[in-house]
């Protein structure tokens, strides 16, 4: 029995074992034989074999690049845990033909894309900017990624500044994407970028506040650096002042959506952040009233949310504003009575300028502080309640400013009283029978005077707009017309004076007299050694002085400046169709300076020979009258024989004939 069961058993193995032999399908793909015989994948040594010659290269759209992979490189990357053909995926033999694609970071980093495809970076990729920073950009070469943790990646902490200024602070690079380099610069110089580059871990950097991969512009509403985001954004790291900051009038009236309520960068500035020590800083000692001011000294704060406005200038006109403006370092300023970020309205009792802690607040500075101490204005606009002080202040100001208009305004009535009579005395207190000057000449002088001086008053004043000197004229239409109509005059006057010297006698001669010679130099000479006393011989002088054609010479070569210039500006439009624009910006500079230079002459100079001198002061009369004395003119003019001469012996009623103003020979030409 043993015998058959055992024959049974191997039987019953033996049919078994044909069954599953016969089940078994043919040989195929998926046969065990063909999987053996399938190519196998290809390993990192395989690739490395030919990726390792750092010479190996290929043509790409007419440039050579490299295909080295530097083994040490790619080992020490996050990325050396996979093999070349996980990114690679198309590669599946040695020669790579078709040439493989190149690998996409999201494949693996789907989310990451994401994010950048919503970014400005990627945005402007797809307006045809071939500038934009990609992946390796900013991560460094696919095969020597490094994570941020490792001090050597180029998105590691102390890194990221210089990573963003590869393109951010590169001028060219930015200027022909439409933006401006500037930003980067400024952190550079900012108490961040200065801290981060000192070694500090906690500073911010750029994508603490724009994001990494989502960078957004400041006009997304989604943006960290969105206005209404920027408290978040800024109290990540400053969370203590974010938390006084919402607090404040200023941060509810941003939660409120009120776009003009000032943030941490309205204050503090955007990429130029500086720290309060630093004398530059917008919210420094001595220059928190201007920063402000930006919106306290506006009149629409008042007309829109009903703010006071004008804060600033009250302040200046209060103790604390004079002693802030002579330099004081210590005076109260804005931030010293309202606050810093935790600024509230006096109505709140949590404020530093209620009622009921403004002793503590003005304590801080003045120890002691009390009831009484606390009733003196601090904005001295009257726009506070009135009160007895108040009254007594504006009482005693009214008086004052009538005081001191009667007063001085008498004392200068009484000294031009005076002067008049004493000029009027001065001109006839001695005979005065020589012609310095023909009627025509003095016609032509006062044209040029009044149209001079006009010319300067309104020129000024639309240069400067906000002056005095704009207040002398209804508005600046009327500043222009009135410019206009003095050119006009200028020029044409100059004509006159053109055709004068050269088609009358007195013009040729005074044209003649007035030419530069090698005497004009010695005499220079030697009315310094005169003047400085190292030489007691005075100077002779002919018909006109060194100086007198030094400033006539002067004025000619200043009228055609001014008038060419002038007129350029005038019909830019026509100018500009056939010389470059800039031309225009030029002419507008030379006219601004030659009119300063010209103005300062006439006063420095020509005033003070005609005036000032004292050998013609008061005034040398010459330009109103055409009449000097002789013995004033044999001072002056010695060499001029011809002129004295001629008056010699003449009696002093002669002067009062009108036949008696020579016009040709007896005429002496311009007046000094």
């Amino acid at each position: 029995m043993k015998r058959c069961a055992v024959v049974f058993l191997a039987a019953l193995l033996l049919a078994t074992a044909a069954v599953a032999q016969s089940s078994q399908p043919p040989a195929g793909k998926h046969s065990p034989a063909a999987q053996a015989k399938a190519p196998a994948k290809m390993s990192n040594e395989e690739c490395l074999a030919c990726h390792s010659d750092a010479g190996l290269t290929k043509d790409e759209n007419g440039k050579q690049v490299s295909l080295h992979v530097d083994e040490a490189n790619f080992k020490a990357s996050v990325h050396s845990v996979f093999g070349c053909t996980d990114c690679h995926t198309d590669v599946k033999a040695v020669p790579h033909d078709p040439a493989p694609a190149k690998p996409q970071c999201a494949t693996c980093h789907a989310d990451q894309q994401a994010a950048y495809a919503h970014g400005v970076h990627a945005k402007a990729a797809a307006a045809g900017n071939s500038n934009v920073a990609k992946c390796q950009d900013c991560h460094g070469g696919v095969h020597e990624i490094l994570p941020p943790s490792d001090p050597k990646s180029k998105v590691a902490r102390a890194n990221i500044p210089q990573t963003c200024g590869a393109c951010h602070g590169q001028k060219f690079v930015m200027a022909s994407s439409g933006v401006s380099s500037a930003p980067f610069t400024s952190y550079q110089q900012s108490v961040h970028g200065k801290a981060v580059a000192a070694g500090s871990d906690k500073a911010a950097v750029c994508t603490d506040c724009h994001g990494d991969h989502d960078i957004l512009s400041a006009v997304d509403p989604k943006s960290p650096i969105a206005k209404f985001n920027v408290p978040a954004t800024c109290g990540k790291c400053h969370n203590n002042v974010q938390q006084e900051y919402v607090q404040s009038i200023h941060g509810q009236a941003i939660a409120r959506g009120n776009w003009q309520a000032p943030v941490c960068t309205d204050c503090h500035g955007i990429h130029t952040i500086k720290a309060p020590k630093d004398t530059n800083s917008s919210v420094a000692v001595g220059n928190v009233q201007n920063t402000c001011g930006g919106c306290h000294a506006s009149v629409k704060l008042s007309n829109e949310f009903g703010v006071p406005g004008g804060r600033v200038s009250s302040y200046l006109a209060s103790y604390h504003g004079m002693a802030e403006k002579v330099g004081s370092k210590t005076v109260a300023n804005c931030a010293s009575c309202h606050g810093v970020h935790n600024i509230l309205p006096s109505s709140d009792p949590h404020s530093t300028i209620n009622h009921a802690n403004l002793a503590k607040t003005c304590g801080q500075c003045h120890p002691g502080a009390n009831d009484k101490f606390i009733t003196s204005k601090v904005h001295l606009d009257g726009t506070a309640k009135a009160d007895f002080g108040s009254k007594v202040i504006g009482f005693i100001s009214r008086f004052y400013v009538w005081m001191i208009v009667g007063v001085i305004g008498g004392m200068v009535l009484h000294n031009l009283i005076i002067f008049r009579k004493k000029m009027i005395l001065h001109r006839i207190g001695q005979p005065r029978i020589l012609f310095r000057m023909t009627r025509g000449q003095r016609i032509q002088h006062l044209t040029l005077l009044l149209s001079f001086f006009t010319l300067v008053f309104t020129g000024f004043a639309l240069r400067y707009p906000s002056s005095w000197l704009a207040a002398l004229f209804v508005n600046e239409i009327v500043r222009s017309y009135v410019h206009r109509a003095a050119g006009v005059v200028l020029i044409a006057v100059s004509l006159y004076h053109l055709w004068y010297v050269i088609t009358t006698p007195d013009g040729r001669s005074l044209i003649k007299d007035m030419l530069p010679d090698w005497k004009d130099v010695t005499d220079a000479r030697d009315a310094f050694r005169f003047y400085l006393g190292y030489s007691n011989q005075r100077p002779l002088f002919g018909r006109f002085t060194y100086a007198e054609k030094m400033e006539y010479w002067a004025l000619v070569w200043g009228m055609f400046v001014m008038a060419s210039t002038g007129l350029m500006i005038w019909f830019k439009g026509s100018v500009g169709e056939h010389v470059p624009g800039w031309w225009i910006d030029v002419a507008i500079a030379v006219h601004f300076y030659e009119a300063v230079l010209a103005t300062l002459a006439i006063i420095v100079w020509h005033w003070y020979g005609v005036i000032f001198d004292p050998d013609s002061y008061p005034m040398n009369w010459a330009w109103l009258d055409g009449k000097m004395s002789i013995e004033q003119y044999q001072h002056e003019h010695p060499l001029d024989m011809a002129a004295i001469e001629r008056c010699e012996g003449s009696e002093p009623a002669a002067e009062a004939a009108p036949a008696g103003e020579p016009e040709h020979a007896e005429t002496i030409g311009k007046h000094k």
